[in-house]
């Protein structure tokens, strides 16, 4: 299974909309507002909000984890100890958080440029795999990212460097694994900053991203005719990674029961991606990152702050990661689980409830 890239999103969720689909939709073909753009709650310092808040510094954060992700497989691979494993692995887990809070809002780079399948595509591809360190190839950078990407990515190197569940030692990583795990790591470090660039960086005449999604409705932005279409991006990405995460992510390894296609399941991650999922969500929201201070509108003054919706919103975020955490990690075995497989369901039927909420009501009061 390919990491959930664009057309299986769709194939999961065929009652949502991708973020392109949503505004060929809904945007003013003559590039004017809609009714109610000019209101104080769907306007532009809702849409700079988001990325000045939320978008970019979790985009920079990324960045500097996968900095760091880098350093720590270069001193591995320099001077191979058990402490320097460790640290490698801890830098992955430190990586992932970022990663998987930014995937409430996979549209625009991150999407048209491929980064989202270049970074974290699963399941690993063994064959695929082994053919790589069987070669002479040079394991460079460009050669990484030249290959498939089930060859590249977290997860290649999160199988390299954890094995199963973590278990594996030092001394079993092959001089050929370690210079996979180097090209890997710079490869992923390339991608991050590209990412990061594309939303925060003019390049080669092209404004960043930021700039795309702040100016939406203003003459000339086609990519936003309108506020509104901006507002529905980000709830479409909102209700996106819901239903992927109930859906695909959860959905797939418990319906089939099989282990292989579970995220992150090496390095026996995989609940606290899904509750990184759900905290993006959150952050969009609300509109600042975790341990942040609020400022400017967000979609909760949108919704109402402190309104019946608003707390039944909150309410259902906190739900759901109540219920992920409920479920006991290993996922990979919790799937097989009798005792736990209740808990899934659980699990399952909350973030479903949030998405349906976001959805049914919230979606429409940034579509008048």
């Amino acid at each position: 299974m390919k990491r959930m890239s664009l057309p299986l999103r769709l194939a999961l969720a065929p009652a949502l909309l991708s973020g392109s689909l949503l505004l060929g939709a809904c945007g003013d073909d003559d590039g004017t507002t809609n009714p109610g753009e000019n209101d104080s709650k769907v306007g532009t310092e809702l849409v700079v909000t988001f990325a000045d808040k939320v978008v970019v510094p979790t985009y920079a954060r990324l960045a500097t984890r996968l900095t760091e992700l880098d350093a720590a497989c270069i001193a591995l691979a320099a001077e191979p100890s058990e402490d320097k494993l460790t640290a490698a692995r801890a830098a992955w887990r430190a990586a992932r958080i970022p990663w998987e809070q930014s995937e409430g809002f996979l549209f625009g780079p991150v999407d048209s440029f491929g980064y989202d399948p270049a970074l974290d595509s699963w399941p690993v591809s063994h064959t695929e795999l082994d053919a790589v360190l069987a070669s002479n190839d040079a394991l460079t950078q460009q050669y990484v990212s030249n290959l498939a990407n089930e060859q590249k990515g977290f997860h290649t190197l999160e199988y390299l460097i954890f094995g199963d569940g973590g278990t594996k030692t030092v001394g079993e990583l092959t001089a050929r694994e370690y210079e996979y795990v180097k090209a890997l790591s710079a490869e992923l470090k390339a991608v991050g900053q590209l990412l990061h660039g594309a939303w925060a960086q003019s390049l080669d005449g092209n404004k960043p991203f930021r700039d795309t999604l702040a100016t939406a409705g203003q003459a000339g932005n086609s990519a936003y005719p309108s506020v509104h279409a901006a507002a529905q991006e980000m709830v479409g990405g909102i209700t996106t990674i819901l239903d992927e995460v109930a859906n695909g992510k959860i959905a797939e390894p418990y319906y089939s029961r099989d282990p292989n296609v579970v995220e992150s399941q090496f390095a026996y991650n995989s609940l606290e991606d899904f509750t990184n999922n759900i905290r993006s969500v959150e952050n969009a929201y609300l509109g600042h990152l975790q341990g942040e201070a609020k400022t400017g509108t967000s979609l909760r003054d949108v919704v109402g702050v402190d309104s019946a919706l608003d707390t039944r919103i909150r309410q259902q975020i906190a739900a759901s990661i109540s219920a992920l955490g409920a479920i006991a990690e290993p996922f990979r075995e919790s799937i097989n689980n009798d005792t736990e497989r209740p808990k899934i369901v659980a699990a399952q039927e909350a973030i479903r409830a949030l998405h349906d909420t976001f959805q049914g009501e919230v979606l429409p009061l940034v579509t008048q």
